[in-house]
């Protein structure tokens, strides 16, 4: 008898009809699978939040100013983000990390910066600190290049972010941790993930391309046209394109620290939920180097991005949720942990036929 056979043996004998827990039992095997046991277990969930900026954002791509991004990643040091609602919920160990914002979040700096929305001006000394101290410093550079141009980094820096995002995630598993999430916080970063579904799932470009933070009819149009004029740039500078030259072409710091950390995660055979259309993109472009990175993937979320089901759908994924989400952060794969959970409970609580002495009639 195969591991797997034993498995589904396993969950079978468990004292209900056989299959009627649907996806908990096909959630259960896998997870087995990825832990090589008939005992699995969670523990010390880790969930990252990478911050990057977009040199694209300067093309008009997204309704959301650039500074939006720094600004919301104090407001995360803070608590007061989703992600950070939804960690403390399930008890993630949550990490901020800057791995490409366009802004120093030295201390001094703090000090300049204009008096708007979540401006760290206004807080006293004690909480700008707690603030400096609270984001992880992984800074490559502020911001990628604008991709319309040029790459979006150079080679050294798509080496570095990937090296970030592994490095976090061996510092999670130090910690014990076996179960990843990861979420990410970038002004402009549907775009690459739009050019990367295009590119890898051969899709036309205009399909994959959506509303992003909440663009109109004629912001979808005017982002298409730059997008297509990236790719058809892209397109003369290389003829026959590398997997890793078009994921640093186009990619966020952000964005390719997560593939490395996804990649890390499955050679540690932790379990990575992915959360939705920007990471289910990171997903994509990590199982297009590594296939194999897919068996310790669980996709949590299927957002209203438009593609983002296409995506899902070519490598084969089926979401866990279907809830509208559309904030980011890793959001939806922090609501998804709890169906996980019940997986893991379902093939290590529940009694079986023999030990219940319930006959087995199928």
């Amino acid at each position: 008898m195969t591991f797997e056979d034993q498995i589904r043996n396993k969950i079978d004998n468990l004292n209900k009809p056989k299959g009627s827990l649907g996806r908990l039992e096909e959630l259960a095997q896998q997870i087995c699978l990825i832990q090589q046991t008939l005992e699995p277990r969670l523990s010390h969930p880790c969930h990252l939040l990478l911050g990057g900026d977009h040199g694209i954002e300067r093309e008009g791509v997204s309704v959301s100013p650039r500074e939006v991004t720094w600004q919301q990643m104090l407001n995360f040091t803070r608590g007061g983000g989703g992600v950070n609602m939804f960690c403390r919920q399930h008890g993630f160990d949550l990490s901020i990390v800057d791995v490409g914002v366009d802004y120093d979040f030295k201390r001094e700096e703090f000090r300049v910066k204009s008096e708007k929305f979540l401006s760290v001006a206004s807080l006293g000394e004690s909480e700008q600190a707690r603030a400096a101290t609270a984001i992880l410093d992984r800074k490559i550079a502020r911001g990628t290049k604008n991709f319309l141009y040029e790459p979006a980094m150079s080679e050294a820096q798509y080496e570095q972010a990937l090296s970030v995002g592994a490095g976090l995630v061996d510092a999670c598993h130090a910690k014990g941790c076996n179960i990843i999430s990861i979420g990410e916080m970038g002004i402009g970063n549907t775009s690459p993930s739009s050019i990367w579904m295009h590119l890898f799932c051969n899709i036309p470009l205009e399909e994959c391309i959506g509303a992003g933070s909440g663009l109109n009819n004629e912001g979808i149009r005017h982002k298409y046209e730059v997008l297509s004029r990236a790719v058809a740039n892209f397109s003369l500078f290389t003829l026959h394109p590398s997997l890793d030259e078009v994921i640093r072409y186009f990619g966020g710091f952000e964005m390719v620290a997560a593939i490395g950390a996804m990649l890390r995660a499955a050679e540690h055979r932790m379990i990575v939920l992915v959360d939705g259309f920007i990471m289910s993109a990171c997903a994509l472009a990590a199982t297009q180097l590594r296939p194999e990175a897919k068996d310790c993937m669980i996709f949590a979320h299927c957002g209203d991005e438009s593609g983002h089901k296409r995506m899902l759908d070519f490598m084969g994924a089926r979401p866990l949720l279907n809830l509208g989400l559309r904030l980011g952060e890793g959001t939806g794969a922090l609501c998804a942990y709890p169906i996980v959970d019940s997986a893991v409970r379902m093939i290590n609580e529940m009694n079986n036929f023999q030990n219940a002495n319930i006959t087995k009639y199928f």
